[in-house]
């Protein structure tokens, strides 16, 4: 494929647009005048092949995939649109020709605030794949203006501060003007009997806004297909009433305006109060109305039978947010199109499908009926008839069973489940790693699966290569090409070739100082961004993830706390120093999540300043982990932590990209753990703790009782003293009194240690010192991880994607010329 970018015409391009746009000479421009004039360079070259794939869709009229998702955490876009139109290199050299240095220009980039963790990241994932392997699909969300939250550390506690990363233009997204639809909320719904003898349901007295795209590039790998990342933005329907200010009514003269502002703000607003839960409900049918009503006249303009519906187009709910497709699709097809029921859900049921994510129950979302039915009645409306239909199918299944229609229910105590409706209606329903899917259909939701269990299947998670190794790990990634060639960059089972390089000495010592280039590049960027100098001679043991309480930061901090311990108690003890670097957001309302947040950096700031201790543990907490620290982060690990409660975790994908990048895993047997040991060998691994089988039974029996252990073991009972007693906390002994009770005392509203931290401590320590022994072989260390990476075929969201295309969506693939 001829070149996209010609380095000469490109300076020119970059000199003309700060002009243009900042009249300003290019020696007088600043570094982020500089990154828009080179984003928007950039831009024109993708905007030339997005209207070429749009006109080759518009010709072939292929089978297109909305992949509707609350996230999409796509990181920042210029670097990798260059690395997928192979141009990476040209403007490298292009820029250094200017003087410039393209890492400066890309720390120019914020990561755009649309995601908070691995769900939003498989989506961004999914959609680079999708263009990758050349099929026609739109991701759907919502244009968040400041996310969930930029996270500060301040005196060692998590602050939540707006993440305002449309400050200034953002170039690579466009605004669609003329796709603008309606969303109404609140009012009521009446009848009126046609003369036909049909009944049409009106909504009145309503309240609306109107939804505006805007359309972000997915640029595919070298291969000029450029799909679309379409999220939301909401405008007032009308801006400001007049009527109202003048009489006085001020708050009523803005309604419309702040409606439409509150919807937009921030993602995941917190649900602990009555009006948190409205605009969750609000901005989920907000973005789910205004994508249907889109895909529905996408459609329209090539077909007149909306019948034919499920031949076209294909709803993909990724988990319970976008549940509101059923719904919302039937309301459109019966409302606007005028079909009976029957006909509506026929089109309904073959149009949409539901990813689950996750088997906690909190997770699986549920509205009160009285919030559902007030802010969307036709929907509730809908969801009624759905719910009645559906327990009669029960009924008629299950007759013998009377409870099963209480548990099955899409609505019963008071309460609309989400799950529930995404399963009734998806004709798929997919787990996202082979032991989630299993604990689906065998547990959490085995009512459902003897009901339908041709629609239960499994879809392993993927990660895309070419953003968390060729953009993120050059190094490792030039290496890579330089063994096997390129094709890995498309087809990762191509790693499988680098298995025989593994017990190479020069493999080894090659890819050994490419980790320690890569610690080194980090270790930087923490004495920039910490104050904290870390040894990049030490092991970096890493766990970077969404703080939940099942994944278990806490083991990780509490372990560190123990080996302190035994470092002072045995000063001239062997050891190899150790960087335990952290990473993670907490909910704003998850006050356990953000007193372990506090303890992390409490404990910190006790090791980092003992001199006695020369320097063999440190420990580090990343502020605001996100896309663009993650890359650096995965590219210099040694050990990846993957220690979740086992069957907690529904897949992971951060451990596949460690696993990636060279990190070697200690992990429970959970999510997609468990399918990277067989893939990666468990010889090359360090597992630990008990299995998902053994975790289901102590929940069943509830026979587990943490003070046992705190009883007999005084290593650990000396750790959780250590919270109360002031040792972390000097000013307030009482800080950290919630987690000891979490793990100890039944005070809390749950029965005690619920992820079982301290029944797996003892495991998880023995699992650490296999580490240390590991580490101590340098040969044996190197070829484990070139092992890893060799093995981690599997694991790319292009394998993932091709599923999902082959066993549920089945798209055709087009081609751009």
């Amino acid at each position: 494929m001829e070149k996209r970018i010609i380095k000469e015409d490109f300076k020119k391009e970059i000199k003309d647009n700060v002009k243009r746009i900042y009249r300003k000479d290019f020696k007088e421009a600043s570094t982020q005048e500089i990154y828009q004039a080179v984003a928007l360079a950039v831009k024109d070259v993708v905007i030339d092949e997005w209207l070429d794939t749009q006109n080759v869709i518009d010709e072939q009229d292929p089978k297109t995939v909305y992949y509707m998702s609350m996230e999409f955490l796509i990181g920042r876009l210029l670097g990798n649109n260059l690395i997928n139109l192979c141009a990476y290199t040209e403007v490298k050299e292009a820029l250094e020709e200017l003087n410039i240095d393209i890492n400066a220009i890309e720390d120019q980039e914020p990561d755009p605030a649309l995601g908070n963790g691995g769900l939003g990241r498989l989506a961004a994932c999914f959609l680079d794949s999708l263009s990758t392997l050349g099929y026609a699909a739109y991701g759907c969300g919502i244009r968040y203006r400041y996310g969930m939250f930029r996270q500060k550390i301040e005196e060692g506690y998590q602050k939540e501060v707006p993440d305002d990363w449309l400050r200034e233009t953002y170039p690579f997204e466009l605004k669609r003007s003329e796709y603008q639809y309606e969303v109404k909320f609140g009012g009521f719904v009446r009848s009126e009997t046609l003369p036909d003898g049909r009944i049409r349901f009106i909504h009145d007295g309503y309240s609306s806004v109107i939804a505006v795209a805007y359309d972000m590039p997915i640029v595919g790998y070298n291969n000029s297909v450029v799909n679309s990342l379409m999220i939301w933005d909401a405008e007032p329907k009308q801006v400001f009433s007049l009527e109202s200010f003048d009489k006085g009514d001020y708050q009523k003269a803005v309604e419309d305006e702040n409606l439409a502002r509150s919807l937009v703000e921030v993602l995941y607003p917190n649900d602990n109060h009555i009006s948190g839960k409205e605009l969750r409900l609000k901005q989920q049918y907000f973005f789910v109305s205004a994508s249907l009503q889109r895909a529905i006249q996408r459609f329209k303009k090539k077909h007149s039978d909306i019948h034919r519906l499920p031949e076209k187009v294909v709803f993909q709910m990724n988990d319970t947010h976008p549940t509101l497709t059923v719904a919302e699709l039937m309301r459109l097809l019966m409302d606007e199109e005028g079909l009976g029921w029957d006909e509506a859900w026929e089109i309904t049921t073959h149009s949409v499908a539901y990813t689950n994510h996750t088997i906690m129950a909190e997770a699986l979302e549920k509205w009160p009926i009285e919030i559902f039915s007030r802010l969307l009645p036709r929907i509730y409306n809908i969801v009624e008839e759905i719910n009645r239909r559906f327990c009669l199918e029960i009924e008629s299944k299950f007759a013998n069973d009377h409870d099963k229609k209480a548990r099955m229910a899409i609505i019963y105590d008071g309460q609309v489940r989400m799950a529930h409706l995404a399963i009734a209606a998806g004709f798929s329903v997919n787990g996202v790693a082979r032991l989630h899917t299993e604990i689906l259909k065998n547990e959490s939701l085995k009512d459902f699966y003897d009901m339908y269990p041709k629609k239960f299947n499994n879809k392993t998670n993927g990660i895309t290569q070419r953003r968390f190794l060729l953009h993120g790990n050059p190094w490792l990634a030039d290496w890579v090409t330089d063994r096997i060639g390129d094709g890995w960059i498309t087809d990762l089972s191509q790693m499988k070739k680098l298995a025989v390089f593994a017990d190479e000495e020069k493999a080894q010592q090659e890819f050994r100082n490419i980790k320690y280039k890569n610690k080194v590049r980090l270790a930087k960027y923490i004495k920039e961004h910490n104050g904290v100098e870390v040894d990049p001679n030490s092991i970096f043991d890493v766990q970077v993830k969404r703080l939940h309480e099942y994944k278990r930061q806490l083991l990780n901090i509490l372990h560190v706390m123990y080996l302190y311990n035994k470092i002072k108690e045995n000063p001239d003890m062997e050891f190899i120093p150790r960087t335990f670097i952290f990473g993670a957001k907490a909910a704003a309302g998850y006050r356990i999540a953000k007193l372990t947040i506090k303890l992390i950096n409490n404990v910190a700031a006790v090791i980092n300043n003992d001199k006695s201790i020369n320097n063999k543990l440190k420990v580090v907490f990343i502020e605001d982990y996100r896309v663009s620290n993650a890359e650096w982060i995965f590219a210099a690990s040694d050990v990846s932590e993957q220690i979740s409660t086992a069957s907690k975790e529904a897949s992971g994908t951060g451990n596949m990209k460690f696993m990636l990048n060279g990190a070697l895993t200690i992990g429970t047997m959970d999510g997609a753990n468990v399918e990277m040991v067989e893939e990666m060998g468990e010889e090359n691994a360090f597992i630990f703790g008990m299995s998902a089988k053994e975790v289901i039974e102590h929940e069943r029996l509830r026979d587990y009782n943490p003070m046992d252990i705190f009883n007999s073991d005084q290593e650990v009972r000396k750790v959780l003293m250590q919270l109360v007693n002031g040792f972390y906390s000097p000013n307030d002994s009482e800080l950290f009194r919630d987690i000891y009770n979490s793990l100890l005392n039944t005070q809390c509203t749950q029965y005690a240690d619920t992820y079982f931290i301290l029944k797996d401590f003892a495991s998880y320590a023995k699992a650490q010192e296999a580490v240390e022994a590991a580490y101590k072989d340098e040969a044996g260390w190197a070829k484990k991880a070139i092992l890893n990476i060799a093995n981690v075929g599997k694991f790319s969201s292009d394998r993932t994607i091709q599923e999902y295309v082959d066993d549920i969506w089945h798209l055709d693939k087009i081609t751009v010329r």
